[in-house]
């Protein structure tokens, strides 16, 4: 998801501006993974929000950071740099900038591609409760424990603020400024990947007796799904949203296939 925000772009030293013109969404390990792959043989922009202070960052691409307005404003952008394909590869959860994307897509007929973790899956040994939206989430975690730990990013907690008798435990990549946070909190840092036996003694230390998560899929933090699964602790699983129709690729492989195949 995008906000509006000052743009700050950065181009990297000995940049072949010969090369096409990829645009890659970026913010996710698969996003970084991609761009620097893929900046062997495309010249390519990785696009940021600019919500994480310290991002993981693609070598040898230019960076951008901040919004760009909205679909309209994209679509403009998507001409004057002469963008040949698009790699959204931002967030699951991430509706808008995805809406947006397809949109400017659309209108200036540019080549799209979503690369995305496949989801999870629940297992026989697994207890999960799934949900559709964060609020779904809010509303069922006060029948299922009294100590949960929300691993759901920071910009949706505040479906949580007005919730009572249940302890939270909050893991985001930067702390949220302190107008953000909620009362009766416990706010920890953390940037995946996690092993298995970091998040069970987190849910052993908090006595966590339930756990919210979006289904983001891929390694990075599913251990602390077995976590919970060896804990037999619930999950309260929120469901990803419907993406916009477009090719859909699960491996930066086959992202690389695409682009090499489609745009030569």
């Amino acid at each position: 998801m995008y906000s509006s925000m000052t743009v700050r772009e950065i181009s990297s030293a000995g940049r072949m501006r010969d090369r096409l013109k990829i645009l890659v969404l970026g913010g996710t390990g698969d996003a970084v993974a991609m761009a620097t792959e893929a900046a062997e043989k495309f010249d390519i922009t990785y696009s940021l929000a600019g919500r994480t202070s310290h991002p993981a960052l693609p070598d040898g691409v230019t960076i951008r950071t901040g919004g760009f307005g909205g679909p309209h404003a994209l679509a403009d952008w998507l001409g004057e740099n002469n963008i040949g394909a698009v790699i959204d590869a931002t967030h699951p959860f991430a509706e808008r900038i995805a809406a947006h994307t397809a949109q400017a897509c659309s209108a200036t007929h540019t080549p799209r591609l979503k690369l995305t973790r496949p989801a999870w899956d629940e297992t026989a040994d697994d207890t999960w409760h799934r949900v559709p939206d964060i609020a779904a989430a809010a509303s069922l975690l006060p029948t299922l424990g009294a100590r949960a730990f929300l691993s759901i990013g920071r910009q949706e907690l505040g479906a949580f603020a007005a919730m009572e008798g249940v302890q939270l435990l909050i893991r985001s990549i930067d702390l949220p400024g302190n107008t953000d946070r909620l009362p009766r909190a416990v706010y920890i840092t953390g940037r995946g990947p996690f092993t298995t036996a970091q998040e069970s003694a987190l849910l052993r230390e908090h006595d966590i007796n339930v756990l919210v998560s979006k289904n983001a899929g891929g390694a990075a933090t599913y251990a602390k799904i077995v976590a919970a699964r060896m804990a037999d602790v619930p999950v309260v699983m929120i469901n990803r949203p419907t993406a916009p129709p477009s090719p859909i690729v699960s491996d930066v492989g086959a992202a690389i296939a695409w682009l090499e195949s489609r745009l030569g």
